[in-house]
């Protein structure tokens, strides 16, 4: 399709990439078989192993920084946020081991970035089993390894994320300014009745998202930690569509929100990864068209960083978004966010 003039000039605005993995070479097999390690097979092919069984198989870029930084300047990314692999999160071991592990992933993360600063961002894995210990790593990463904030799970070691237990964590992430990141775990699995694919895709992670989002909103998260700054993943899954109706459901019980639902709604941050133009319409009513971001899943979802530009692009010949709000999209509204997120963690070190 040749672009019409209104969308012309979005193929002049750099792509900020705001969801994207990457698994440290150097964790490798010392931490024992419960936790995930990569295996490098050769220059270009590798496995993630739990165990002795292959998790995923994986390509170059997942833990090469050369060979991602080719794939960023042959699709116009200008910047890239890392975050770990989902299935290194909340991994089952024991204490000690998670707390080394996740710190041994944190300065794995760190080192890929200092290959080129101007280019890369770090989101920080933490030990959510016990709070106090994913606080630390969290104020560690953020304070000490310049990270801009943390991605975590639709739950923290099973508890919901408006449980009680788990407050202190999203204040200290208030307090110091820190981006929270909300990305699925376990593809999915075991969200809805009906398991395998192409459910556990393409309708479990979507809902696992939904809940978690419900949680921090009407479970009153969001009311107490009055700046913590929330993205999630996958276009807050269901949540944008099914939210009018979870919204109305409060009236049966269940809201510890302030009520002011909307106004709640429009401070969360989602990514564009929805495979649909149309979908980012109802992103900028839900959540506001300066709220949405690229994201990409780079390197697992085949297609999604070379496509960026041409869903942006469709949505707006579709008339879905205006140019304005497309050029947010791409790169202007995860520049602010991440701007405001330095500045913010910046000013809460002083």
């Amino acid at each position: 399709m040749v672009p019409s003039l209104r969308a012309s000039t979005l193929a002049r605005v750099g792509i900020i990439d705001v969801h994207s993995h990457f698994f440290p070479r150097a964790v490798g097999a010392d931490f024992g078989d419960s936790v995930p390690r990569l295996e490098v097979d050769s220059a270009a092919a590798g496995r993630i192993m739990i165990g002795e069984s292959v998790f995923r198989r994986v390509s170059a870029p997942l833990w090469d920084v050369t060979a991602r930084l080719a794939v960023l300047d042959a699709n116009g990314v200008e910047f890239q946020v890392l975050s770990p692999v989902p299935v290194a999160l909340d991994v089952p071991a024991e204490a000690a081991t998670s707390i080394a592990y996740h710190r041994a992933t944190n300065e794995g993360l760190a080192e890929a970035a200092a290959v080129a600063p101007d280019r890369l961002g770090c989101l920080a894995a933490v030990p959510t089993a016990d709070v106090e210990s994913a606080i630390a790593e969290l104020q560690y990463a953020v304070r000490d390894l310049g990270f801009l904030g943390v991605e975590i799970g639709c739950t923290l070691a099973g508890r919901e994320l408006d449980d009680e237990t788990v407050r202190p964590f999203f204040a200290a992430a208030d307090e110091l300014g820190a981006l929270v990141f909300v990305h699925p775990l376990g593809g999915g699995e075991g969200v809805v009745r009906r398991s395998g694919q192409p459910y556990d895709f393409g309708l479990g992670m979507l809902t696992d998202t939904a809940v978690a989002a419900s949680a921090l909103l009407f479970g009153g998260v969001l009311d107490a930690c009055p700046r913590l700054q929330v993205l999630l993943a996958h276009g807050c899954g269901t949540f944008p569509w099914a939210f009018p109706r979870l919204s109305a459901g409060t009236a049966l019980g269940g809201d510890r929100s302030s009520g002011a639902h909307t106004d709640l709604v429009r401070r969360l941050w989602v990514d564009s990864l929805v495979f649909d133009p149309e979908h980012l319409g109802l992103l900028a009513h839900r959540f506001g068209a300066d709220r949405i971001v690229a994201g990409s899943d780079f390197p697992f979802v085949p297609g999604q960083l070379e496509g960026i530009r041409a869903l942006v692009s469709d949505a707006v010949n579709r008339g879905a978004l205006d140019t304005v709000a497309g050029e947010g999209v791409l790169g202007v509204n995860a520049r602010r966010l991440l701007e405001s997120t330095t500045e913010l963690i910046r000013s809460r070190g002083d």
